[in-house]
Formats: structure tokens, sequence, C-alpha cells
């Protein structure tokens, strides 16, 4: 295995859990019950998180988070390109699942709780990557922001909890 593909599979280890929970809360949460008006309006806040997202991907472009965080961890640091493309895989598939939600078709789910898992897990990480660094980690100014959304979308999805289809 190469030094590069290695670090990519060890620096992304914490999006494992991310996705393990994201799969969990897909299926716990099933059938989601949602009226159209509340699921319309659900879809578009997390068109905004996704939005707000991008700003946080540059931020970390920008600032070297696929060198730092690598790093950090003690390994070889990740092309500019995977990083790109990992972002914008994982924000091609949460504009697509809008689509999804929008239809209230379960599988759609699996990509906003992952959004809504790892924006939060984005909220505590970076503060503490930050104090680990003492100093500023690349993503940390907007990581509030995206964490913020991931809180508001987690409100929103369970006060659907108990709707019923219209």
């Amino acid at each position: 295995m190469s030094d590069q593909l290695g670090s990519i599979l060890i620096g992304l280890s914490g999006l494992y859990l991310v996705l393990i929970i994201s799969v969990i809360l897909t299926i716990i949460r099933s059938p989601l019950q949602i009226e159209k008006e509340k699921r319309y309006n659900l879809a578009n806040f997390f068109l905004f998180g996704i939005a707000i997202q991008c700003f946080h991907v540059i931020e970390e472009f920008i600032t070297g988070f696929h060198i730092q965080f690598p790093k950090f961890l003690g390994l070889s640091p990740w092309s500019g390109e995977f990083f790109v493309s990992f972002n914008l895989i994982w924000i091609s598939i949460w504009i697509v699942s809008v689509i999804g939600i929008r239809q209230n078709y379960q599988l759609a789910f699996f990509p906003l709780w992952f959004f809504i898992v790892g924006m939060i897990l984005n909220l505590i990480a970076h503060p503490l990557l930050a104090i680990a660094h003492s100093g500023y980690f690349s993503g940390l100014i907007t990581s509030p922001f995206v964490g913020i959304m991931g809180i508001i979308l987690l409100r929103k999805l369970m006060d659907t909890k108990d709707q019923k289809v219209k």
C-alpha cells in the first residue's frame, strides 16, 4: 500500500464512525413520515448547509488542511487533488439527496444524517485541533457555522419525528 493511500485511510478513520452512526440513524428513523411542506423546508435548510460547507472546504483548502491534518496525525500529506475530489463527491451526493428528501426516499436521508453528524463533529474537532496546535488550525473559522447548521438540521429532523405523510 502506498504511503499516500495509507495516510488517507488512517486520516479519514474518524469519518468511518460518522458513516456507521449515519447508517444506524437512517435505519432506526425509518420510514420517515414527514409531511411534504416540512420535507421541502428541511431540504432547503440542507441546501443552505451545503453552501456553508462549501465555504468551509474552501477555507480548509486555502489554509492547507490536506497537509496540516495528516501531518498532525504523523501521516503523509494528502494531495490537493484528493482533498478537492473527496469534498466535491460528498457535496454532489448531498445535493442529489435533496431531491430524494423532497420525495421522502429513505435512502436519501443517509447523506443528510452523514452531513448532520459530520458537521457537529466539525464544531467539536476544529477547536480541539486548534487547542492542540496552540493556534489557528485549518478550518477553524468556518467550523462553528457548519456545526450550528448541523445542529439546526438535527433539530428540524427530530421535530418531524411523529409527522404523517400528506
